[in-house]
């Protein structure tokens, strides 16, 4: 599972004092790394990158160096919409909605100058398929990849899939050259990248990455000479890096929230300049619903409206995120804003009543949280204590921490009650945040024994919804959307899962370059950055 890298709770003292460390140290970072252009641009964050092959992307800091070097078949646009770009159109599909044969755009070159077109485009989804981290994401949707005509791939499905020029958006799936890769067939190539994107990699280290634009690039040039993606080891270095001007644009994933909101209240104040990006993250509490107690409905219920979301995220985020009660972000069809219950003690005090408690017995919920991440253990204690206020002569929460691969590592095996976890979907649509979490391969009644659901620690199915998941993925329009928002409410009575809060990318520029702009996967928009005359960097963003 992804994670959120938040921290919390450093006093001024010490970001002082660790900010004159990080003057000391930065230099000789950038000291043994090619000189950069006084126009290239530093974009820094907590995310190091250990290989820059496709096959291997699954974190964001990867996504977001790759959306630089590479092109998507389709990309989704700031406003939501989807766009071809390596493709020229969205797929046409066969009568049975077995066979999506995709047009390629012409004149293309990889960055060794080889030629792109349906044979590189079918190299690099079967290489994907084959031996990618994500390669399930289009293995288990995908039959076959087959060149119809030199500019042309006829994709053979399983099933109709409606979210697939979606699914072809996510940047994992640019094509990579062939004769580059020729040897790395079935292995990853690490430290190189050869695609078709407008920046071409001149330098690569598992701390820095150096992107010069791509001179034949078949697209808009970026309107910079160039970017360094540098990655600083905590939230205090990565605040320190931005506030004294060492970098140029700071992104928020593993920055801690105190952090984040000294950097929203500067450019308020016009000191920086911010930009938002689509949530594509949602925090939430995996419920273990095939062992006592979380077994019975009732005590689900009852726990789902135990939940004050909106006092959780003030004192924990800050304000910075947003309750959320759904499994799918608000901005995407199917969403239903309310289809979880509301916090509502009187209701659920009722409901722990019905199943024997708050009458001189307690119900005690383990509730785990992973350790190394600061905004989850504040988060557990917070709840622990919001139940004590309101509920305490009924349910008692016990929390305790675990490292985050642990956790992930036991969520299959039914060893945790509840676990505080984060879900981010690889691409945006509903499909990728229900799925995920809800399908189920086999089961035996409401209980799942093989599937997403196992992984994602609920174990809890109902008889139809698999088939209600895969009907959803081949819909399309309103129908899809009425399906998506029904899958979400049956769920939410069930409450196998409790959505707790939204995240959003964020990203803070220095008043001298432009206002960063997010796609609507969430990533920054590189090319569009670039140096303003001094005058116009010198007054409020």
């Amino acid at each position: 599972m992804p994670t959120t890298r938040g921290r919390h709770g450093r006093r001024p003292t010490a970001i002082a004092a660790s900010l004159a460390s990080l003057l000391l140290a930065l230099p000789l970072l950038v000291a043994c790394q090619p000189r950069r252009s006084s126009q290239s641009l530093t974009v820094a964050n907590k995310s190091r990158i250990d290989s820059l092959d496709p096959v291997q992307a699954s974190r964001i800091g990867v996504m977001q160096v790759l959306s630089g070097l590479g092109d998507p078949l389709y990309a989704i646009d700031s406003n939501g919409r989807l766009e071809p770009r390596l493709a020229t159109a969205l797929p046409e599909l066969s009568g049975d909605g077995l066979r999506a044969r995709i047009p390629l755009r012409r004149g293309v070159l990889f960055h060794d100058g080889t030629r792109f077109d349906a044979a590189a485009m079918a190299f690099s989804l079967r290489r994907f398929m084959a031996i990618g981290t994500l390669g399930y994401q289009l293995s288990e949707r995908v039959e076959s990849v087959q060149v119809t005509a030199p500019y042309e791939i006829e994709l053979v499905l399983k099933r109709p899939f409606s979210p697939l020029p979606r699914l072809l958006s996510a940047i994992f799936l640019t094509p990579v050259s062939p004769t580059a890769y020729r040897r790395y067939r079935d292995k990853p190539l690490n430290d190189r990248f050869v695609g078709t994107g407008p920046y071409a990699l001149a330098f690569f280290a598992g701390q820095q990455q150096r992107l010069t634009p791509w001179p034949r690039y078949w697209g808009q040039r970026p309107a910079n000479a160039g970017i360094d993606l540098v990655t600083l080891s905590n939230s205090t270095a990565l605040f320190g890096a931005l506030r004294s001007g060492e970098v140029d644009l700071l992104l928020n994933s593993g920055l801690e929230i105190d952090h984040q909101q000294a950097l929203h209240r500067d450019a308020a104040a016009g000191r920086l300049r911010e930009a938002i990006g689509p949530s594509q993250e949602i925090a939430l509490v995996s419920l273990l619903t095939d062992q006592p107690p979380l077994n019975r409905t009732v005590l689900r219920q009852a726990v789902a409206r135990s939940l004050d979301r909106a006092t959780i995220v003030q004192r924990v985020t800050l304000g910075l995120r947003s309750p959320q009660r759904q499994l799918i972000p608000p901005d995407l069809p199917g969403s239903d804003p309310g289809a979880w219950p509301a916090y509502d003690p009187a209701a659920a005090r009722a409901l722990y009543r019905r199943a024997g408690y708050c009458q001189g017995k307690l119900l005690t919920l383990p509730l785990t949280y992973r350790s190394d991440i600061p905004t989850d253990r504040l988060f557990a204690l917070t709840w622990q204590a919001q139940l004590r206020r309101d509920l305490g002569d009924c349910v008692t929460l016990e929390v305790s921490g675990m490292e985050a691969t642990t956790a992930y590592s036991q969520l299959d095996k039914g060893a945790l009650t509840m676990l505080f976890y984060d879900w981010i979907g690889d691409y945006p649509d509903a499909e990728n945040f229900l799925t995920p979490l809800l399908s189920c391969s086999k089961a035996e009644g409401d209980r799942c024994l093989k599937g997403n659901s196992v992984l994602g620690g609920s174990f809890w199915t109902a008889p139809g919804l698999e088939s209600d998941l895969q009907l959803s993925s081949q819909l399309d329009g309103p129908g899809r959307v009425a399906l998506l928002v029904a899958i979400q409410l049956r769920v939410a009575a069930a409450s196998p899962y409790l959505p707790v809060w939204l995240s959003a990318p964020v990203a803070w520029g220095q008043p001298g370059i432009s206002r960063p702009r997010f796609d609507g996967s969430g990533r920054v928009m590189l090319g569009e950055l670039r140096r303003l005359p001094a005058a116009t960097g010198a007054g409020r963003p």
